[in-house]
């Protein structure tokens, strides 16, 4: 990623903006122990121009995790999503969902997960904040339901740390995700690749409560829908855009230089 080869004859699309900063009509949440489609307590809104993660509607958190996925599923594209953690975390979170979130990718639609179910099948790229001193990569990988190969094995633990450096604070953090169907997904910061792996797939556990004929171990994830998390602590979103690469997937030059021009 960071060598440049630029085609100037190759022009990126424009970005879809799945968040338009007003509204979440083009959004569907799942939180655990409500049905698809119920935003408990608000936990999901907008307010001056930000989608917000807020907690104030909570007596305890009891686990209720929460997702909130766009309405249409994606196979090939960059994603780009600035956030920041805000805020203290709910009465009932646990310790390791302090300053945690993220974006689920390649998911099961919000329509086939169950009532009880806690994350969506997916690939998650994982959000954390730091403390203040303590060293705490971003952009992480975890994998509820799913595999992926990573250092050209498979990859079966739940969670891996990326190479970012540590995020503090309430400071806006920008993460780019490229994804390309089944093959590549590269997570990266501030223009730099933090981790990349390769053949994304269903399998594996870290899901509870889910529909036994949505999980299809070994079947490759090619496409799926895009989730925001709520894990109990506030996180707000004032961009979340993706370039949809779909028309690219098969010239791989094309594709290599149009990545090459988003990413910077």
């Amino acid at each position: 990623m960071n060598s440049r080869v630029d085609n100037p004859n190759v022009t990126p699309p424009l970005p879809i903006q799945l968040f338009n900063g007003k509204d979440m009509n083009d959004w569907t949440p799942k939180i655990r122990l409500h049905q698809t489609g119920e935003n408990y307590a608000q936990t999901f809104r907008v307010e001056d121009g930000l989608l917000k993660v807020r907690y104030d509607g909570y007596d305890d958190f009891n686990r209720q995790y929460g997702h909130i996925a766009y309405n249409k599923p994606f196979g090939h594209y960059i994603l780009r999503i600035e956030y920041r953690f805000v805020g203290e975390q709910v009465k009932g979170g646990e310790g390791w969902a302090w300053r945690n979130s993220g974006a689920m990718l390649h998911g099961q639609s919000p329509q086939s997960m169950l009532k009880d179910q806690d994350f969506p099948i997916s690939i998650e790229g994982q959000f954390l904040g730091g403390d203040g001193t303590s060293e705490r990569t971003t952009s992480n990988l975890c994998t509820p339901g799913t595999h992926v190969h990573y250092m050209n094995e498979l990859f079966t633990p739940h969670c891996t740390s990326s190479t970012s450096k540590t995020y503090h604070g309430d400071q806006w953090v920008t993460a780019e995700f490229v994804v390309l169907g089944d093959s590549i997904i590269r997570h990266v910061l501030e223009g730099k690749t933090v981790l990349e792996y390769t053949k994304p797939q269903i399998g594996g556990g870290s899901v509870s409560n889910f529909d036994q004929h949505v999980k299809t171990d070994g079947k490759a994830l090619t496409e799926g829908y895009i989730y925001l998390q709520s894990e109990s602590h506030p996180i707000d979103f004032r961009k979340v855009e993706l370039y949809d690469l779909s028309a690219y997937k098969k010239n791989p030059e094309k594709l290599n230089s149009i990545i090459q021009q988003i990413i910077k």
